[in-house]
């Protein structure tokens, strides 16, 4: 069999199977797409230095419970860093 055939074949065998599982494709496309803007507005509320979780909340007009996993994974990956305390708080601040 050609290589032509073999790469038709193996594409139109595909087609059914992506059809079946379209829904799912769609939600996560979706979630990818909120996390990307979630994070977007965090780096952009933190461009201006450090906050603290209840202010960054406040910023990006989230629940703290949601911004602090956000920081938590920011800070995680290197992004975000701990900074000075300020009261209970600590700032997180983008890493340059």
């Amino acid at each position: 069999m050609s290589e032509e055939k073999k790469n038709s074949k193996t594409t139109m065998d595909l087609k059914p199977l992506r059809e079946a599982r379209k829904g799912n494709i769609d939600r996560a496309r979706e979630a990818v797409k909120e996390q990307n803007r979630v994070i977007k507005a965090i780096r952009e509320a933190l461009a201006d230095g450090g906050k603290t979780i209840p202010t960054l909340a406040q910023a990006v007009s989230m629940e703290t419970e949601t911004v602090l996993f956000y920081v938590s994974t920011l800070k995680k990956y290197g992004i975000v860093g701990e900074g000075r305390k300020d009261g209970s708080y600590f700032k997180y601040e983008l890493i340059k």
